[in-house]
């Protein structure tokens, strides 16, 4: 609960930390240490980089950017040789004489752009075995840009799923699995604004426009404090500041959709603007078809940003997200939902060694449908108000503080139905509106104990609120779910009364520690071992029993029936670095565990349910693996071989001594468990004009559950299914190809095009979607019927820049 005890606890603390931070510059000056600092950006759009390697290497110490491009260290005096290196970019080495605090802001040349004024070495990508960061995986824009994919569209989410431990439940299933979790269990952040659908097209395409993303980070382990509210990972994705320098389009034109970005500066140097758009168009086509002329299907999204330097200590962002999915069938049924966000942010540098960031963030997931054929309209959605304020402390070169607050309201719509006109015969409804509030405060710690020992350790202290205005249902012994012994079934309780709560009235409120450690060893100059803890907690629920996130899954807060999801996982590694870089292995096991994850009874009906409580059971997941990531670096063939070898598995013991749970109270497979997991993904520059890229994938069939046999009941054949999720779909595999045509003339014009042609699945794989058992109505015979989504489809777009 918050007190003013816990709020004056906080502001001591922050300024006791600001305090600390003035008395260490004053003995830092006593030892005649001085302060190195400054932002890096790219040379040619003033674009700040994030996670550029700062290396001191005669002191072997160094430090990074942070998400908004500032570095600080703190050194000795002396003359060093500053190393600067970024994937993608020409790496730099200067000589710096530190005597004084000094502020140096780089400008880092890609590697398209010769540079004739600094010294140029060897751009290497190989692992970071010093840093206390592990199950960490980060992947740049050209990266990704060289996937091949389907329909030939770069998509952002498709390309983690060639990460270890990163699954999902097929084709055309929408969101991600990561170390066997649900896929409501990752926080997926835009410009730190929450992202709750992140599909287009039903899971066919993400929601990020690939010429709009600067950075992406995905954390399956070891998570920093600042993160929170979910139990398996954080997908944390930054978008592009727009060029202050000059004026620039790029975009491309593909078989189903086109997109296009335009930035430049608002005042040169000091601000930029950054807007892009992208649409489908593929259900222009059946406009053709009399048929399908009512149809469509189709998505369209709006990315853009404002950024402005008030002066070397401010600066201010506004960023912003909008997108939309519109599917119609003959115009009788329309069903359109996606996602709005906003973020003002703040950033402020106190000193050379105190930077701040606050952010004002809005975002709003919604999801409608128009059933004229019923006559009736049906709205829900989550929004969410969100206040951080995050501070990094640069205390010395070997010791680090981020600490913070952040604060969000939620706002959760589960269902409005209303009569989509005057004769309909549906009367309006509200589903009760739930709402939520939940403040966390954080501190965490980078510390170098020695030149071989790191460490990452902090602390987040999360507190959730359930609030009216709202009636909750009262149940005898507290149970919204019975046992029927006789049936050997779980069913529905029914209310004994109710009990109204006003706007704002607390109807549960919970709180949690939530520590996290992380420690690196370096056994010598190429290899190290890592290990790390984690504790989260998941305050969201996803209402949904399949196996992979739909738009009608409905959000719902963690209140006096439903239980907040914990989650500890801990994990330890192996990394090396072979033949100077050139080669990277990683090696990583891992054991997690969730309280309170969430199963349904029988027979749940989830859509429309005003009750929810009543179909839902408390259970546990548990999953544990090991993963492994050869990467070639350098040179012109590069890329990665990943093995997941893992097992995730629920468990719904009864709660009592007769009741059954699921399964007979024994551990069953989770929908998410995938024994084997097998990505290899590769690029290769033959020359100038001609690239190629590759990517195989093999993994174990998702687990499901099929019926063992039949019964008549009044002439109808009604199937008997056996312990749940013990079958599986067949091995799921596929084997994608790319080829990118860049013609030699665009090095002497303005604009710069490029044809990249691509067949996704080339040996025409039909993987199973699904499988359906049914009566033949001809034979009277049983049949199981596969579902496949692909079979082998090329494609071909058209890349562009001016």
């Amino acid at each position: 609960m918050i007190t003013k005890q816990n709020i004056a606890f906080f502001i001591l603390l922050l300024s006791s930390l600001t305090s600390f931070s003035q008395d260490t510059n004053i003995r830092d000056l006593a030892k005649q240490k001085f302060t190195l600092s400054g932002i890096i950006t790219d040379a040619n759009s003033n674009e700040t980089l994030i996670g550029v390697n700062i290396i001191i290497p005669e002191l072997k110490t160094g430090v990074t950017t942070n998400e908004y491009g500032f570095y600080s260290i703190t050194l000795p005096q002396g003359i060093y040789a500053v190393q600067i290196s970024y994937l993608g970019y020409q790496n730099i080495d200067e000589s710096i004489n530190l005597n004084q605090n000094i502020k140096n802001n780089f400008k880092l040349f890609s590697n398209e752009t010769a540079l004739k004024e600094v010294i140029i070495i060897e751009n290497k990508t190989k692992t970071d075995i010093r840093k206390p960061e592990m199950s960490v995986n980060k992947l740049s824009i050209s990266t990704i840009k060289r996937m091949p994919v389907v329909l030939g569209e770069v998509d952002v989410l498709k390309s983690i799923l060639l990460l270890p431990g990163v699954t999902n439940a097929g084709e055309g299933a929408s969101g991600f699995n990561v170390r066997g979790g649900g896929a409501d269990q990752n926080l997926i952040l835009l410009d730190e604004a929450t992202i709750f659908n992140s599909s287009h097209v039903f899971g066919f395409f993400s929601v990020f426009n690939p010429d709009a993303i600067k950075d992406l980070k995905l954390y399956k382990g070891g998570i920093p404090a600042r993160f929170g509210g979910r139990a398996s990972s954080v997908l944390d994705i930054y978008q592009k500041d727009g060029s202050s320098k000059g004026f620039h389009v790029n975009g491309g034109i593909g078989l189903i959709s086109s997109r296009i970005l335009a930035e430049g500066p608002l005042v040169k140097d000091k601000g930029s603007f950054l807007i892009g758009g992208r649409s489908s168009y593929a259900h222009l086509f059946l406009k053709l078809s009399e048929e399908q002329k009512n149809n469509a299907a189709y998505f369209y999204d709006l990315n853009a940003k404002l950024s402005y330097k008030l002066n070397p200590k401010n600066n201010l962002y506004l960023s912003g997200y909008f997108g939309r999915d519109v599917f119609s069938l003959n115009k009788s049924f329309t069903n359109i939902y996606g996602n709005s966000t906003l973020n003002l942010r703040w950033n402020h540098l106190f000193s050379d060694k105190l930077f701040s960031n606050l952010s004002l963030i809005y975002s709003d997931y919604y999801y409608g449908l128009d059933l004229d054929f019923v006559g009736f309209k049906w709205d829900s959605g989550i929004k969410n108000y969100n206040i951080k304020y995050d501070f990094k402390n640069y205390i010395s070169d070997t010791f680090k503080l981020n600490y913070g607050v952040n604060a969000i309201y939620y706002d959760f719509n589960p269902g409005t139905i209303k009569p989509s006109d005057a004769n309909s015969g549906i009367n309006f409804d509200q589903l009760d509106k739930k709402y939520a509030f939940e403040p966390a405060l954080y501190i965490n710690a980078e510390h170098e104990i020695s030149d071989k020992i790191s460490l990452s350790y902090g602390l987040r202290y999360s507190m959730f609120y359930r609030l009216g205005q709202s009636t909750v249902n009262i149940y005898e012994n507290g149970n919204p779910v019975t046992f029927n012994p006789n049936l050997q079934i779980y069913e529905k309780a029914t209310p004994t009364g109710t009990k109204f709560y006003d706007k704002n009235k607390v109807v549960e409120s919970f709180n949690n520690l939530e520590p996290r450690f992380s420690f690196a060893y370096q056994i010598n100059d190429d290899q190290s071992v890592k290990a790390s803890y984690n504790r989260m907690i998941q305050y969201l629920q996803l209402i949904s029993n399949t196996s992979s996130p739909t738009p009608l899954d409905v959000w719902t807060p963690s209140d006096n029936f439903i239980k907040p999801q914990i989650a500890d996982q801990v994990a330890l590694g192996y990394f090396k670095n072979f033949k100077d870089g050139m080669y990277s292995l990683e090696v990583e096991t891992y054991y997690k565990k969730v309280k309170n994850r969430l199963d349904y009874i029988d027979g749940a009906n989830l859509i429309a349910n005003k009750a929810i409580e009543q179909v839902i059971l408390n259970g546990q997941l548990r999953s544990y693996g090991l993963e492994v990531m050869l990467k070639k670096n350098e040179g012109k063939l590069n890329g990665w071989i990943s093995y997941t070898l893992s097992k995730s598995e629920q468990q719904t013991p009864g709660r009592t001594a007769v009741e059954t749970g699921i399964n007979n109270g024994a551990w069953y497979n989770s929908v998410y468990d995938k024994l084997h997991n097998i990505a290899i993904t590769s690029s290769y520059n033959l020359n100038e004009k001609w690239s190629f890229g590759a990517n195989f994938s093999l993994q174990t069939g998702q687990p499901v559950t099929y019926p063992n046999g039949q019964y008549d009941y009044l002439g109808i054949t009604v199937p008997s299914y056996g312990l749940r999720n013990k079958n599986r779909l067949p091995a799921y595999h596929h084997l994608d190809i790319a080829a990118t045509l860049t013609p030699r003339k665009n090095a002497d014009r303005n604009w710069k095009g490029e044809w990249v042609f691509s067949i996704y699945n080339l040996y025409n794989r039909k993987n199973a979607a699904s499988i359906n058992f049914r009566q033949n109505t001809d034979t009277g015979a049983n049949e199981a019927v596969k579902t496949s989504i692909f079979g082998m489809v090329p494609a071909v777009s058209y890349n562009f820049k001016f």
